[in-house]
């Protein structure tokens, strides 16, 4: 049970919509008893988020005698955040309510390389379509979220100093929305937009996980004692050009050699194919050939699983998370994979941190990303402080 705040400043009206918003007071009532604010202070902090259009206060039908104490709830239709998952092939875009439900999605292919001053207009022009398409074109836009692969600089709004995002490196995004909304543009790796999705889903099931994406390239999403771990330059989880013995001596594309990419990351797995001869482009199409039973492409993504794990084994060892979610494209031949990991997973690290440790696939498959954008979104601008600032402090 929540008691009253009996020593803390008295709650603010971001406070009281964070109760509303997260179901945990429904009632002036209950707002009274949980944060211990007189009724007038209760009643000038919902008119004031009222008047703000995210909250909304109806009659409760279901009294059984007298008055019925008015409902209070958060009006997820008083604005849309947009988002995109940027990739290096391919980019997942949405439109969504500001309770998270997915209205209408799309995905653009690229082709590989495509630099921002191209790939960016196109994003903007399907998100704007995307709205006509959801019925949203006279709702708010309260922001926009955004993923990217490799390192982001969260501050400046751009790709950190990354060896696969070429021609993107300190090119702000936030410009090529300006003729779409003024409202903020935030962006993050695409580990950690993955990892706030399953956070938002799961926030009461774990406050340590630790999320690897198996894609084209490799990447973690880190969530430790509640809170998105991003480091101190933002390059927290990549852990993708980590040397290991394994790949001694194989080049990796970022210039380098022995890097756990060149041999576990999903363009090294295309590449492996290609040197037998096979044509595949992409990893999706080694993950279809090894669905369809595939015995060489079933090899190659064991193999990475246990590559992999042999790697993550030393941050479950440090960060002795209680789960460790798989995502990405190769999360779609997930028992194949999860194979290999699982082996060196607790084959490497102690028994006391995979003691209660659970392996799983993200909540949301291929959507998680595009989620995990809006996810990045909703939780700034609907947070306490936020509300707060817009309301004048």
């Amino acid at each position: 049970m929540t008691m009253p705040r009996l020593s803390a400043p008295p709650a603010t009206a971001g406070e009281v919509f964070a109760l509303i918003r997260d179901r945990e007071a429904a009632t002036r009532a209950e707002l009274g008893r949980i944060t211990g604010l007189s009724r007038s202070a209760v009643a000038s902090r919902v008119a004031a988020l009222t008047e703000l259009g995210l909250v909304i206060e109806t009659e409760d039908t279901h009294s059984t005698g007298g008055r019925p104490p008015a409902r209070l709830s958060f009006d997820i239709d008083a604005g849309v955040v947009l988002a995109a998952a940027i990739g290096r092939s391919r980019s997942q875009l949405g439109v969504f309510t500001l309770g998270g439900e997915l209205l209408a999605s799309d995905t653009v292919d690229q082709e590989i390389g495509v630099g921002p001053d191209e790939l960016m207009p196109q994003i903007t022009k399907r998100l704007q379509a995307l709205l006509d398409e959801s019925h949203r074109t006279d709702h708010r836009i309260l922001g926009v979220g955004l993923s990217i692969p490799g390192t982001a600089d969260t501050d400046r709004g751009c790709s950190l100093d990354s060896p696969i995002m070429h021609g993107w490196d300190g090119v702000p995004l936030a410009p090529f929305f300006a003729d779409t909304t003024s409202a903020p543009v935030f962006l993050d790796n695409d580990a950690n937009a993955m990892v706030l999705a399953e956070r938002r889903d799961n926030r009461d099931r774990f406050q340590n996980a630790l999320l690897v994406k198996a894609s084209t390239g490799l990447g973690a999403g880190i969530v430790a004692g509640g809170a998105l771990q991003r480091g101190s330059l933002g390059a927290a989880g990549e852990f993708g050009h980590t040397k290991t013995a394994a790949a001694a001596g194989v080049a990796c594309r970022c210039g380098d050699s022995g890097c756990l990419e060149a041999i576990a990351g999903g363009w090294a797995l295309v590449r492996a194919l290609n040197e037998q001869g096979r044509e595949v482009g992409h990893v999706r199409g080694v993950v279809d050939l090894a669905v369809s039973g595939d015995p060489e492409a079933r090899r190659l993504i064991r193999d990475s699983g246990r590559h992999i794990g042999e790697t993550l084994a030393g941050a479950v060892n440090l960060l002795n998370p209680e789960v460790l979610i798989v995502g990405g494209d190769m999360a779609n031949a997930y028992d194949i994979f999860v194979a290999g990991l699982r082996e060196t997973v607790y084959g490497n690290a102690t028994a006391l941190a995979t003691k209660a440790l659970t392996i799983q696939a993200t909540t949301h498959g291929d959507l998680s990303g595009v989620i995990g954008s809006a996810a990045l979104v909703l939780d700034q601008v609907l947070s306490a402080r936020a509300v707060d600032d817009a309301l004048g402090g």
